[in-house]
């Protein structure tokens, strides 16, 4: 599975770019809180996400004054395989 994907936070990030498609950063770090119903704290989440752009799990293009974000081929391969491991464990 490679060990960017070992965190939850960036296996999360993954999942919320695998259903907005190309959100802004803050967008996909809204979307994390309502599903925590918490505050997830800049710096863990600009990381997290730093090291998805990083080991090329995700592509990151400016509009605007914004970032925008999107899970690359290698991303979204590693998502499904990890989702299919999961689904298999939990008999799903």
């Amino acid at each position: 599975m490679g060990q960017w994907l070992r965190s939850g936070l960036r296996r999360d990030v993954c999942v919320v770019l695998y259903d907005l498609g190309e959100p802004t950063g803050q967008q996909c770090k809204a979307a994390l809180e309502d599903h925590y119903d918490e505050r997830v704290s800049p710096g863990s989440f600009y990381g997290a996400l730093d090291t998805l752009v990083e080991t090329g799990h995700v592509a990151e293009r400016a509009d605007g004054i914004h970032d925008r974000y999107e899970l690359t081929e290698a991303g979204e391969r590693a998502l499904l395989a990890h989702h299919e491991w999961a689904c298999e464990r939990l008999d799903l």
